[in-house]
C-alpha cells in the first residue's frame, strides 16, 4: 500500500516557468526562491513537470522525452559556475531575458549551450587531480548504465546534423557493435561535454533537493508513460517498442476523442512491445521508476490507464479516430515495482476513459488518483466525481493540470452558460470571471482530498493566455513563465491552507 497522504497542500509550476533574467527558470537561486515562497504560502509539495531533456523540434514538450534517466541541462542554474571557476561573473545569462518572458527554447539553447560549451572547455583544462574533476570521474562510474548510452546518443545525433536516429546510416541505426566502436572513439570530446551538463544538472538538484528538505517541502515529480520515438531509450532498445526494421513506428500511442479534442490525441510516441517488457521482469521500467524516486519524493505516474489498456494508432494515421484499445500488463509490473519500493510513493494520473478495471488495478495497490475541479460542474453536479464534495480522501485535488487551460481561462471560454450557473450555485454566490481562481483554489483547499494541488496559474488569476500547454495544439506551448505572488497574497493562501487543516 502506498503511504497514508498526510493532509496538505501544494503548487504546480514547472521548474522552466520560474522567474529569471536567464530566459528559462533553472536550478538556480530562483528554485531556491520558490521554495521560500512555497514556506510563506504554508505548502508543503512543489509538483512539476518531467525534468528530462527535450526534443527542441517538438516545442520543449516534456512529455515527449530523449531520456528516461537524463537531466535537461537547460534548468542547470549558470549562476554556480564563476565560483567553480568555469566562468566568468557576467556570462551567467543575467540579462538574457525578462523574468517573465515566455521561454524563446531557441535563444535558451543556443546561449546557454554556448556557456555550457565554454565551461567545459574551463574544465578540461583543470589538473588532473582537481577535486572536481574526481567528483566528474566518480559520476561517470556510478551513472555509466544509462550515461554512456545517452552520451553516445547524442553525441552521434550532433555529428549526423540534428537528423533523427532514424535517419541515420544503417550500422548505426541498428547499433552494429564496430560501427559504434569507431564512432564513439571519433566523439570523445563531444561524449564528454554531454557527460558534464549531466554532471552539473544531477550535481545542482542534489543540493536543492537538500534545500527542500531543510525547508519540509516534498518534491513531487511526473513520469510519463511514453519516450519520444527521437529518444536514446528507443534507440538502445529497439526491441521494447512497437517498431519496424528501420526503427519507424508501426503503431503510436494517444487517446481517442474526448474532452480536449474531437479527433482524440495522436501524440505520435511509439508504443510498447509489453511482451518483450515482461520477458526482461520489467527492468527498464523499474530501472525508470526508481531513478524518478532517486529525485522526487512522490511521482505522479502519467496515463495511468494506458497500464491496463492503452489506446494504440496505426501510424500511418493522421488523427487517433482509428485507433484501437489492447491490454496491457500493468498488474505484473506494478508487482515488480511494489518488490523494488513496498510504499509505492506514486499518484495515478486516472483521467480520461476510465473503465473498471483501470480502477481495480488503482485499487489493488492501493494508488491515490486525480480529481480535477474543472471536469466538476456538468451533468448531475451531485454525482460528478469531479465535484468536489465527492472526493476521496486518498486523492489530489486540482484547480487543473498542465493540460488544462487556467481556472479563469476555462470560465471564460469552455464553461458552458449552464456550467457557469451550477459553479455559481455550487460556491454560494455570483461567480465572475475576476473571482473564478480563488473559488476553485478555495473549493481544492476545503475538498476531503488529502493533497490539494493548486497551478500557479490560479494562484495568479490569469486568463487563458497564460495556460501550459494546449494538448490538440501542436505549437506555442510549454513557454509559459510565471511570477512570484505579491506578499499579501502569499498571506491570504497561507492563511486558508491554515483554516481548512492543511498546514
Amino acid at each position: 500500500m502506498s503511504p497514508i497522504m498526510k493532509r496538505c497542500s501544494g503548487i504546480l509550476c514547472h521548474i522552466t516557468s520560474l522567474p529569471s533574467c536567464g530566459g528559462i527558470g533553472s536550478l538556480g537561486p530562483e528554485s531556491v526562491a520558490f521554495l521560500d515562497f512555497l514556506v510563506e504560502a504554508n505548502q508543503s509539495l512543489w509538483q512539476m513537470l518531467p525534468v528530462g531533456p527535450v526534443d527542441l523540434a517538438l516545442g520543449g514538450s516534456p512529455y515527449c522525452g530523449v531520456s528516461s534517466f537524463a537531466g535537461n541541462e537547460l534548468l542547470v542554474g549558470l549562476e554556480a559556475l564563476p565560483g567553480m571557476g568555469l566562468l566568468e561573473p557576467g556570462e551567467t545569462g543575467g540579462d538574457w531575458a525578462s523574468p517573465d518572458e515566455p521561454v524563446d527554447w531557441s535563444l535558451v539553447s543556443s546561449r546557454k549551450g554556448a556557456a555550457l560549451d565554454k565551461a567545459w572547455k574551463a574544465f578540461s583544462e583543470l589538473p588532473s587531480k582537481c577535486g572536481l574533476l574526481v567528483e566528474f570521474e566518480n559520476f561517470r562510474d556510478r551513472h555509466r548504465a544509462w550515461l554512456e548510452d545517452y552520451s553516445s546518443f547524442q553525441a552521434l545525433k550532433s555529428s549526423q546534423g540534428g537528423k533523427a536516429w532514424t535517419e541515420w546510416p544503417a550500422p548505426l541505426r541498428r547499433r552494429e557493435p564496430e560501427a559504434l566502436r569507431e564512432a564513439a572513439a571519433a566523439l570523445e570530446s563531444e561524449k564528454g561535454r554531454i557527460e558534464f551538463g549531466q554532471w552539473l544538472f544531477f550535481r545542482q538538484w542534489k543540493k536543492l533537493r537538500s534545500e527542500a528538505r531543510q525547508r519540509g517541502v516534498a518534491l513531487f515529480g511526473d513520469l510519463p508513460i511514453y519516450m519520444g520515438l527521437d529518444s536514446a531509450d528507443v534507440w538502445c532498445w529497439q526491441e521494447g517498442f512497437d517498431l519496424d526494421t528501420d526503427g519507424r513506428p508501426l503503431t503510436v500511442a494517444g487517446v481517442p476523442p474526448d474532452y480536449f479534442s474531437r479527433t482524440g490525441q495522436r501524440w505520435g510516441n511509439p508504443t510498447y512491445r509489453w511482451k518483450a517488457h515482461a520477458e526482461h521482469g520489467f527492468s527498464w521500467w523499474r530501472a525508470r521508476v526508481s531513478h524518478a524516486l532517486s529525485f522526487f519524493d512522490y511521482i505522479r505516474l502519467d496515463h495511468f490507464r494506458g497500464l491496463s489498456a492503452f489506446w494504440s494508432i496505426p501510424a500511418e494515421e493522421e488523427t487517433a479516430v482509428r485507433g484501437k484499445w489492447v491490454d496491457a500488463p500493468g498488474r505484473a509490473l506494478l508487482e515488480g515495482v511494489r518488490g523494488d519500493h513496498p510504499d509505492l510513493p506514486i499518484i495515478t494520473e486516472d483521467l480520461g476513459i476510465i473503465t473498471p478495471d483501470v480502477t481495480l488495478l488503482k485499487e489493488r495497490f492501493g494508488l491515490p488518483g486525480m480529481r480535477v475541479l474543472q471536469f466538476g460542474f456538468s451533468g448531475d453536479v451531485g454525482s460528478n466525481p469531479h465535484a468536489p464534495h465527492n472526493f476521496p480522501n486518498r486523492a489530489v485535488a486540482y484547480t487543473g493540470t498542465h493540460d488544462n487551460n487556467t481556472a479563469r481561462g476555462w470560465f471564460e471560454e469552455d464553461l458552458d452558460p449552464g456550467g457557469r450557473v451550477l459553479l455559481s450555485l455550487y460556491s454560494g454566490h455570483q461567480v465572475s470571471p475576476e473571482g473564478v481562481a480563488g473559488d476553485l483554489v478555495r473549493l481544492a483547499l476545503a475538498s476531503p482530498a488529502a493533497w490539494a494541488v493548486l497551478q500557479m496559474q490560479d494562484l495568479l488569476g490569469l486568463d487563458g493566455r497564460s495556460r501550459m500547454n494546449r494538448p490538440s495544439e501542436p505549437e506555442g506551448n510549454w513557454t509559459w513563465r510565471a511570477r512570484i505572488p505579491t506578499a499579501e497574497k502569499t498571506a491570504d493562501i497561507a492563511a486558508q491552507v491554515e483554516i481548512f487543516g492543511r498546514g
